[in-house]
């Protein structure tokens, strides 16, 4: 959603009797009167309303004079990353053309800067020049096309601004991939690193699904097993891509949460096997602990990680995760993460060059109770 607004509107600014603040739920019942107003489809419901409130990560600002309610502006942060999102801003038809949007776009970008954000990003529709114009006019920069993206089928354009600015670094040119089963990210991952060295590599599901056959654990702590380094690594070679492994531990894997005997048996077999496999195809692997300063390194030398990460600080869950690390400066690094949770109100763009702060990322790339780090880069071949 978007708000229209005249883009050389230059009367009626609003006075000091407006008061920009929080919202509460007492706002609920003029927030959707607002929403009535202003848009036809797409609208945001009451209990939406309430959710972003009371529970949501976000924050809802209005704007008032005496009891009436005039416009809002709702940004979504993102759990662990420093990536902020316009989701809606409305503006009383009553004051359009008074500058009010331009107010509340000013007071979204206050929010995400209080977060620690350094992006802010939002959807638009083309067909709303007005708000495109808006955006473009405030420091808004294209990046992306969401297709059939609002109820009516409509395409939604997707625009950023970088709020804090920090030195140009280093980064990696990485076609995205989102994952289609809950347990695919390393295989989805490893799609997005094949297609940067080999852009003509064709993606789809049926490649996805055979890379998680090839490298599965056969068990996890629950549901469908994960996707070993090893494994992912042999997939990669398998496919005439050169790689190499960075591994704390030496033994198996994803034993922590695992309580049967018989299943830590089966995850101590596919392990020694893949050992074994790994050794026979000469797949460098380096023992020892690293931290994101080597992984940059890597990235610099024109290879491609894949990462394993403790997903708490994104959605506090404690299951491993991979993720891609795409460019870093000297503050964040971007991460392409290949799960695209709807219930997270994320869409897909909020996924791809996710900003992290390197210290974040840091305590990210321990799992589980022995700390374990795996990561799998993947490298042009004259570098091998």
């Amino acid at each position: 959603m978007s708000v229209i607004e005249r883009p050389d509107a230059t009367s009626k600014r609003p006075g000091p009797e407006f008061s920009i603040r929080p919202a509460t739920l007492e706002d609920i019942d003029g927030l959707v009167e607002l929403e009535r107003q202003c848009f036809t489809s797409d609208q945001i419901s009451r209990r939406q309303f309430r959710w972003m409130i009371v529970r949501a990560n976000a924050r809802l600002n209005v704007c008032v004079r005496e009891n009436f309610l005039l416009g809002y502006v709702l940004v979504l942060f993102h759990k662990g990353t420093s990536l902020a999102r316009l989701y809606s801003l409305a503006v009383s038809p009553s004051l359009r053309g008074s500058g009010l949007g331009q107010q509340l776009l000013a007071v979204a970008e206050e929010l995400a800067i209080e977060h620690a954000c350094v992006y802010l990003r939002l959807e638009v529709d083309p067909r709303n020049i007005r708000a495109v114009t808006l955006y473009e006019r405030h420091g808004y920069t294209r990046f992306g096309t969401l297709e059939d993206y609002y109820q009516d089928h409509g395409d939604a354009l997707r625009y950023q601004k970088r709020l804090q600015i920090t030195p140009p670094g280093i980064s990696r040119s990485v076609p995205y991939y989102e994952q289609t089963l809950d347990f695919t990210c390393g295989p989805a991952s490893l799609i997005m690193a094949m297609r940067a060295l080999d852009p003509a590599l064709q993606a789809d599901r049926t490649l996805e699904v055979q890379l998680w056959r090839e490298s599965t654990t056969i068990y996890m702590t629950s549901g469908h097993g994960g996707c070993s380094p090893h494994g992912l690594a042999l997939a990669a070679h398998r496919r005439g891509f050169a790689c190499r492994l960075m591994l704390s531990h030496t033994g198996p894997l994803f034993l922590d949460g695992v309580r049967r005997a018989d299943k830590k048996a089966v995850l101590e077999l596919v392990h020694d096997d893949f050992m074994k496999q790994v050794a026979e195809a000469g797949i460098p692997l380096r023992s020892a602990s690293f931290n994101s300063a080597e992984l940059i390194a890597t990235l610099s030398c024109g290879c491609v990680p894949l990462v394993l990460i403790s997903s708490w600080r994104f959605n506090a869950s404690k299951a491993p995760h991979w993720v891609v690390l795409v460019a870093a400066d000297d503050t964040f690094v971007y991460l392409h993460d290949p799960d695209v949770d709807a219930h997270l109100s994320k869409a897909p763009g909020d996924t791809q060059s996710v900003p992290v702060r390197i210290d974040d990322f840091d305590r990210m790339i321990h799992f589980g109770q022995s700390r374990m780090q795996a990561a799998l880069c993947l490298c042009p071949n004259s570098t091998e």
